[in-house]
């Protein structure tokens, strides 16, 4: 079969900005999958994203991303991953705007929130094409109080250094709840070839949803090995805990995660992927302890 793709169309005006380029790119997935509640179903999924980048005559950069999810999800709706609406729509879009300059950078639309921005996630290697590593009953994303409102981001960010800081609020256009606001902190260091990665974030709703604070702490060996773990204290209860290990070694990658909250709910994931170049077989696991285990094989492509 033969394939044809238009990878980056590059733009230059005279007037208005220096240059501009668009580009696109996209993923695909078959494999077979069981999420504990059905029998086991194939799956097939594809992903379109379009990456747009700019210049103006002094010098500032700018930029957007829509990323077309889910386009031509075969799964069925029982098959998808809780919490996952825009898979259960069948069809969905992500999008973001910045814009950066010696300032930082702004960015506005479904971006991450300050705190979740700052932490490090405890699935340090590898993915599955149903992502059962991540939707065990003890994995915590970090997104905090992101999409408690309309799910629309302000995020500032500047670096300096091994530092780096961030800002965002996400405002209730309905003014039913309260606005969301967040920050959070970043430093990287090396210790002896071990390079470390700090985070620390707060995010607070109000009286609605009430605040979190979070803190990360990532490692890289420089031998394969990686590890990582966070908690986080949230004042309505249920504070999380979750580590991460994982082992790379030549096309082989290898990562388990480990989470529990104080109500109890915890579970584990697995991800093994062997990297065919271009292609990647993957496989992934999940155990929860509400009796759930959810699996998965395929191939996960990128064009």
């Amino acid at each position: 079969m033969k394939k044809v793709l238009f990878a980056t169309t590059a733009l230059v005006a005279s007037a208005g900005f220096a240059a501009a380029e668009v580009s696109l790119s996209g993923s695909a997935e078959i494999g077979i999958f069981d999420n504990g509640t059905s029998d086991a179903q194939f799956h097939s999924d594809m992903d379109v994203k379009f990456s747009l980048s700019g210049e103006t005559d002094n010098g500032l950069t700018f930029g957007a991303t829509i990323d077309l999810d889910e386009v031509g999800d075969d799964d069925d709706v029982a098959g998808i991953p809780a919490g996952d609406p825009i898979a259960a729509a069948g069809v969905g879009e992500e999008h973001s705007v910045f814009i950066s300059g010696g300032f930082g950078t702004v960015t506005m639309g479904d971006t991450d929130g300050a705190l979740d921005w700052a932490m490090q996630e405890v699935n340090l290697v590898g993915g599955s094409i149903q992502d059962d590593e991540t939707i065990h009953a003890g994995f915590n994303a970090n997104s905090g109080l992101d999409g408690s409102n309309d799910g629309q981001v302000l995020r500032y960010d500047y670096s300096f250094g091994a530092f780096a800081v961030a800002a965002s609020v996400e405002l209730d256009d309905a003014g039913t709840a309260d606005d969301v606001y967040a920050i959070g902190f970043k430093y990287d260091a090396d210790l002896g070839g071990i390079a470390l990665g700090f985070g620390l974030g707060y995010q607070d709703g109000g009286a609605t949803f009430g605040d979190i604070t979070g803190v990360s702490i990532d490692a890289d060996f420089g031998n394969g090995f990686v590890a990582g773990l966070n908690y986080s204290d949230f004042s309505t209860g249920n504070d999380h805990l979750g580590l991460g290990v994982g082992y790379t070694m030549d096309a082989l990658s290898i990562g388990v995660n480990y989470g529990e909250f104080d109500t109890g709910a915890d579970g584990f994931g697995l991800a093994v992927n062997y990297d065919l170049g271009g292609a990647v077989v993957q496989f992934g696991y999940g155990d929860s302890s509400t009796g759930t285990d959810t699996y998965s094989l395929g191939i996960a492509m990128s064009f």
